[in-house]
C-alpha cells in the first residue's frame, strides 16, 4: 500500500497547516515534503493548498481530496484488520471519541477488561464535547463515539442507547448530602461548579432552567471534570454529571458523593454509542463496540433497558 504514503504526507500537511510542522512529524525535509505535495497537485491538475505567509490552507479541491484520503486510510485499516483477524492474532487499533463523563471510570474500566481478553489491541481515545466527537466521527478520525446527547449527523448510526439522568455531586460532608433526593432549587443555594457550555450535561441544565425562567450562575466553570470534582471536596460547591460518570464504586474513597435530582426538575437524555451508517468497522473496533454494548446494558435499570438499533 505504498500509494498511501503520499496520501499521508498530504493529510499531515492538511492537519498541521504548515509544511514545516508536517515535515517535523513525518521526519523528512520541508523541501522534500513540498515536492510531494506539488507532485500530487500536478497529477490531479488542481491546487490543493493556498500558500499563505502563516502556513497552508486547503482549497475547495483540497477539502475534497482530504476526505478521499481519510476514506482510503479507513478502508486500508479495515483490510489489514481483517487479514490480521484471519491470522488469529487479533491485532488492531480502536479509535473512539467519548464524552468527558466516561473518561474517569467507565471507559478505562471497559478498555482494561477488553484488553485482558485481547492484549494485542491498542486504543486511541479522544475525550471531547459531543460536537467535536461527532465531527471526529464524520471526518473518519475515529471509528465510533460514545456521547451524551449527540447532535444531529445525517449518516450517524446509533448502535445502543441508554437513558441517563444528571446527578448532583458534592463533598460527603455537604449539608445536602444527608438528603436522598434533591431539588434543583436546593442546589442553587450553594456555589455551583459547572462544566463549560459545550458539554451536553451543561446544555441540558441550561435548557431546563431557561424554560423555568431562571439561570444558573456558576462560581466555577471549567472544561475539566476532574478539576470540577477536585473543587467539591474543599468547600460547599455542587457540580452535576450523568450517572455513568459518577458510579458509586468510582466515587469510593474520593470524598465525593452523588445524589439524584428530582425527576420533576431534570429529564433524562440519551447516552449513545454509534458509528457512521454503512461503514464497515475494522474488526477490533467492531469487537470493542460489542463489548461496550454489553457493559452499557448492565448499567441500564430493568424497567428502562438499553435500546438497540
Amino acid at each position: 500500500m505504498r500509494h498511501l504514503k503520499s496520501l499521508r504526507y498530504f493529510d499531515q500537511v492538511a492537519r498541521s497547516g504548515s509544511i514545516r510542522k508536517a515535515a517535523e512529524v513525518l521526519n523528512i525535509t520541508p523541501s522534500a515534503l513540498n515536492r510531494r505535495v506539488m507532485d500530487i497537485e500536478e497529477e490531479l491538475g488542481a491546487q490543493l493548498f493556498e500558500r499563505q505567509p502563516r502556513g497552508m490552507r486547503l482549497t475547495a479541491a483540497g477539502e475534497v481530496f482530504a476526505r478521499f484520503c481519510r476514506k482510503q486510510f479507513a478502508d486500508a485499516e479495515l483490510v489489514l484488520s481483517q487479514i490480521e483477524d484471519l491470522k488469529g492474532l487479533r491485532r488492531g487499533t480502536v479509535r473512539i471519541a467519548a464524552s468527558q463523563a466516561l473518561a474517569h471510570g467507565f471507559l478505562p474500566q471497559a478498555i482494561h477488561a477488553f484488553q485482558q481478553i485481547y492484549p494485542l489491541i491498542s486504543f486511541e481515545v479522544t475525550i471531547s464535547d459531543h460536537e467535536r466527537a461527532m465531527q471526529a466521527l464524520a471526518s473518519l478520525e475515529v471509528d465510533a463515539v460514545l456521547v451524551f446527547r449527540p447532535p444531529f449527523l445525517p449518516n450517524f448510526q446509533p448502535l445502543l442507547t441508554i437513558r441517563q439522568r444528571l446527578v448532583a455531586l458534592m463533598a460527603q460532608t455537604h449539608p445536602l448530602a444527608v438528603k436522598a433526593v434533591l431539588r434543583l432549587s436546593e442546589c442553587r443555594q450553594y456555589p455551583l461548579a459547572l462544566p463549560e457550555r459545550s458539554i451536553g450535561g451543561r446544555q441540558l441544565l441550561d435548557d431546563v432552567t431557561a424554560r423555568a425562567g431562571f439561570s444558573l450562575n456558576p462560581a466555577i466553570q471549567s472544561n475539566s471534570f476532574e478539576f470540577l470534582r477536585g473543587c467539591l471536596v474543599r468547600g460547599e460547591a455542587i457540580s452535576f454529571q450523568i450517572e455513568v460518570g459518577a458510579l458509586p464504586d468510582h466515587l469510593a474513597g474520593s470524598g465525593v458523593v452523588r445524589r439524584p435530582i428530582d425527576s420533576r426538575d431534570l429529564p433524562e437524555a440519551n447516552l449513545v454509542l454509534g458509528q457512521l451508517r454503512e461503514r464497515n468497522l475494522p474488526v477490533a473496533a467492531s469487537m470493542f463496540c460489542e463489548h461496550l454494548k454489553a457493559a452499557l446494558r448492565a448499567l441500564a435499570p430493568a424497567d428502562h433497558p438499553a435500546s438497540e438499533v
